[in-house]
C-alpha cells in the first residue's frame, strides 16, 4: 500500500509468513530489490532482479521485473 512506510510492509511480510504463507515476495521500486520471505528462513534479499521464480509454491511461474524496473 502507498501509505504503509517500508517497515510496516516488513512487518506485514514477516506475519504473512509467521502464519503460514510459504512465499512472499516484497518489491521495492525505489531500491530495485526484492525481499523474498519463506517459512523457516532468513528473509532473502536480491538486488535489481530480473525475474522471480513461483519455486515449488507455483511451479513454473515466473514473474519478469523488467516492466518494473
Amino acid at each position: 500500500s502507498p501509505t504503509d512506510s517500508l517497515r510496516e510492509t516488513q512487518e506485514k511480510m514477516r506475519e504473512y509468513r509467521d502464519n503460514g504463507a510459504r512465499l512472499g515476495w516484497l518489491i521495492n521500486r525505489k531500491s530495485r530489490q526484492v525481499e523474498i520471505y519463506r517459512i523457516g528462513q532468513d528473509v532473502e534479499v536480491l538486488e535489481s532482479p530480473v525475474s522471480l521464480s513461483g519455486e515449488d509454491v507455483l511451479p513454473g511461474f515466473v514473474l519478469n521485473l523488467e516492466p518494473i524496473w
